[in-house]
């Protein structure tokens, strides 16, 4: 049972009224919030993590019992009610720094085992392919493994504040540390999507965040909102190399499949072979469609270079190398004072947007003044 000093940090809405107390108990003995078959796999492992320092949510303890049985808590304000949203990603704490981090179970059967391996292996700051904590053997299948990476948020949540997000997100995504880098270690990702695109955040929650409810403090009681990305140290890194393929140098990078996130990919086929580079520079490019081009108005300098990569003949697509050197040249062109404009969204009514214009020029006259005075 909780103690009064715990229930004095409660929110008032966690608590249950005398009427809601009964349906939630027969829910709980109902088995409403027990382990799906998918959340029992990870209990199995519980042990054989903790013994290898990475400890799951009590969620996943072979002996935990609901929370908020025999109290008036509210199991939606419980931690230990939430179940999970990827069976095949687990979140867990790595016991020697308190460091969150995400445990994957794959087959150890694909080239996504030894890829992973390759790029943890090269100490480079360039390097924006997901780093890999730790490798565990399936304490119970040879045919899987359990690797362990730093815990990571989708690139756009919290979603891009300013113009200089933008910028950052394809300098680090597209130059020689993102896919012009893998390409130079001849490996195709195959499914560069935004939801293959994910970033350290820390910098951006110094109090830490909840793994599945992403926008509530640790304990998942009280909302948590994020610091501007602007001057903070943000990376984003590509995950998910389960379709990638590392070719040997001077052979061909043609593949067959229809495969990976990008359906609007024109070239894809189980029979006609196509070169898995230029797949990457499409969806790539189809990255920067949708999170910014289709959505913001004020990004018109990414244009020329969507266009480029989205071209529908293949071979009219530039290389990863050339289209960083075209969005070199394109970036030189662009003024200091952009990158701290907000982003402008195109569904926004006219008269909001001349109140968030008014605040915008507000906060840039005080940046001027402040950069003035010193």
């Amino acid at each position: 049972m909780s103690t009064p000093t715990q229930q004095k940090r409660l929110p008032i809405h966690a608590f249950l009224r005398d009427d809601n107390a009964q349906r939630y108990t027969e829910l709980t003995e109902q088995g409403f919030y027990n382990l799906s078959s998918m959340e029992l796999f990870w209990q199995a492992r519980y042990r054989y993590l903790s013994d290898h320092g990475y400890l799951l949510r009590p969620r996943y303890s072979p002996e935990w019992k609901p929370s908020w049985m025999g109290t008036m808590r509210d199991p939606t304000f419980c931690e230990d009610s939430i179940k999970p949203i990827d069976y095949q990603v687990m979140d867990a704490t790595r016991l020697s720094d308190k460091e969150l981090v995400a445990i994957k179970s794959f087959l150890t059967d694909t080239q996504e085992l030894s890829i992973v391996k390759y790029f943890a292996a090269i100490q480079d700051s360039r390097n924006h392919c997901v780093p890999i904590r730790d490798i565990l053997p399936d304490p119970f299948d040879p045919d899987f493994a359990l690797m362990v990476m730093p815990f990571l948020r989708p690139c756009n949540n919290p979603e891009f504040g300013v113009v200089g997000d933008v910028i950052q997100f394809v300098d680090q995504t597209l130059e020689v540390s993102g896919l012009a880098f893998m390409h130079g270690h001849r490996v195709a990702h195959r499914d560069v999507a935004v939801a293959n695109i994910l970033m350290d955040a820390k910098a951006l929650y110094p109090g830490g965040y909840h793994p599945i409810r992403l926008d509530y403090t640790p304990d998942t009681l009280y909302p948590v909102s994020a610091l501007p990305r602007a001057g903070r140290d943000v990376r984003y890194f590509f995950i998910d190399f389960g379709l990638s393929v590392r070719f040997s140098p001077g052979a061909s990078t043609y593949v067959v499949g229809d495969v990976g996130r990008d359906a609007e990919v024109p070239e894809l086929s189980e029979k006609i072979p196509y070169d898995a580079f230029k797949v990457d520079i499409f969806s790539l490019g189809n990255v920067y469609f949708k999170l910014f081009e289709k959505r913001y108005k004020n990004v018109e300098f990414l244009h020329t270079l969507i266009e480029s990569m989205k071209r529908e003949r293949p071979e009219q697509r530039p290389t990863a190398e050339q289209a960083f050197q075209e969005w070199q040249k394109t970036r030189a062109t662009l003024s200091e004072s952009l990158f701290r404009w907000r982003l402008v969204p195109k569904e926004e009514p006219p008269i909001e947007r001349v109140v968030n214009d008014t605040v915008a020029v507000a906060w840039e006259g005080i940046y001027h003044l402040k950069k003035l005075v010193g």
